[in-house]
């Protein structure tokens, strides 16, 4: 499975949730911001998502500071 991470093109062998791809790229448990397919995921949305093939996923940590 092939999908666009941030403007960049990942390839994974297996079908993903939204829930394990963070957990593939360290943001498990992290405050994010997720978008699929342009369209922004609501929290309660991340938990149950999953991840086709040829998906655009912009994922952004959100961070506090100054």
């Amino acid at each position: 499975m092939t999908i666009t991470l941030n403007g960049i093109s990942r390839d994974f062998p297996d079908a993903l949730t939204m829930t394990s791809l963070l957990e593939t790229v360290g943001l498990a448990g992290k405050p994010v911001i997720v978008e699929q397919n342009q369209l922004a995921l609501l929290p309660k949305e991340i938990i149950s998502a999953t991840i086709q093939d040829g998906d655009v996923l912009e994922i952004v940590q959100i961070t506090a500071g100054g």
